[in-house]
């Protein structure tokens, strides 16, 4: 799409794949927090509206990033390039350092949580399986 050389198709293009980016990261999160209630805490574990409030978290997380990025300033979408040096290199992604950085590599800390969440889960099936 940059070899088009059309600002709003590569806008249009790397905003909802930043937005998928993120709302996949923001599930697989949520799916680690229903493990953690499902394996470990198990009991007096209702959650009213479960659903809704994980599809609300899923898709509007992500959403608020966007937005707060578009509120910043519209333009941080747009061609990037990997090197001067391979002029087909070129893709539709954020165009700031900074703005990269702060919303997508430190929303990675939720590869940490699952991490630990996941540990967690693995500790409890096995205290479970020792015990039998």
């Amino acid at each position: 799409l940059t070899s088009f050389n059309q600002p709003g198709l590569c806008f249009t293009m790397a905003m909802p794949l930043h937005y998928f980016l993120l709302a996949a990261f923001t599930w697989m999160c949520l799916e680690c927090v229903h493990f953690y209630l499902a394996l470990v805490k198990v009991f007096n574990v209702y959650v009213p509206m479960y659903i809704l409030k994980c599809c609300i978290a899923g898709w509007g997380i992500p959403a608020i990033v966007i937005t707060l990025v578009l509120i910043i300033n519209k333009d941080l979408y747009g061609n990037g390039s990997l090197s001067e040096s391979h002029p087909y290199s070129n893709f539709c992604w954020i165009q700031d350092n900074t703005v990269f950085h702060i919303s997508v590599v430190a929303y990675c800390f939720l590869i940490l949580m699952n991490t630990a969440m996941f540990i967690t889960v693995l500790l409890q099936i096995h205290s479970v399986k020792t015990r039998t």
